[in-house]
């Protein structure tokens, strides 16, 4: 099985440190602050509107709004579970399934990996991301409709979360949007790395001294991997993606 190159290490969330371990982007971990990558992300506009929402007073709080409990604390955790369940249970990265028929396929003279096309799982990890994006958003847009119905202070931190919704979304959405490409090189070096192994056992076993050792390898365990591989990037994007709900959570809990 290929390994990726050793990299030094970083230190921020899963996503990051999973790309940088099966992809060949040798990136340096930034030494710059959040607050002066946040100045360069947002433009005047934005940062107009943060102001604004920072200094000016607190939208007034409307009474008789939904508070926040236990029925919200468990449909926050319904939306996390089912789009986590999302993931690892579509069909496309559910190896064991498949094993059987590409058993089938090499029984019958058919290349291991001739179902393997990359353009599949890409597709998949495409409408995974719009899953995402919409379901997030969701709950995302609730919580801060009952963080602004808490007090004046809660409405002023759900105002700035808008703010910041609008003015990064289209950033993330368009750093996010690398991340298929970047696994298309790993699903590459998987599968010339068996090809090359199968390859090597197969010269062994040609040879007379070899035969009656030779360890049979197992034809597609490099798809299984990468399935795998990519089951956890996703998990590791939606929980970057949940971080804002986690912080409009802390804050209903506390007000």
């Amino acid at each position: 099985m290929v390994q990726a190159p050793q990299r030094t290490a970083f230190s921020g969330p899963a996503l990051i440190r999973l790309l940088a371990r099966l992809t060949d982007v040798d990136v340096p971990e930034s030494s710059q602050s959040l607050s002066d990558r946040l100045s360069q992300w947002l433009g005047w506009t934005d940062a107009i509107a943060l102001s604004s929402a920072l200094n000016n007073n607190p939208p007034a709080v409307a009474a008789g709004a939904r508070t926040f409990g236990d029925a919200e604390e468990s449909e926050c955790a319904r939306v996390r579970a089912s789009l986590a369940s999302a993931i690892t249970g579509d069909s496309v990265f559910a190896a064991a399934k498949r094993r059987g028929s590409a058993a089938q396929a090499l029984a019958q003279g058919a290349p291991a990996d001739a179902p393997a096309d990359y353009a599949v799982f890409r597709q998949r990890y495409v409408a995974m991301q719009q899953s995402m994006e919409t379901g997030v958003g969701n709950l995302r847009g609730r919580l801060r409709a009952m963080l602004a119905a808490r007090t004046p202070a809660m409405a002023r931190l759900a105002v700035v979360d808008a703010v910041m919704e609008r003015a990064l979304s289209e950033r993330e959405r368009s750093l996010l949007a690398t991340v298929p490409g970047m696994l298309a090189g790993h699903f590459e070096r998987l599968r010339l790395a068996e090809q090359q192994t199968l390859a090597g056992a197969d010269a062994e076993t040609d040879a007379p001294e070899n035969a009656a050792t030779a360890s049979p390898a197992t034809p597609g365990a490099w798809l299984d991997a990468f399935r795998k591989d990519m089951q956890s990037v996703l998990l590791a994007e939606l929980e970057i993606r949940l971080q804002p709900v986690e912080g409009l959570l802390a804050a209903l809990r506390t007000s």
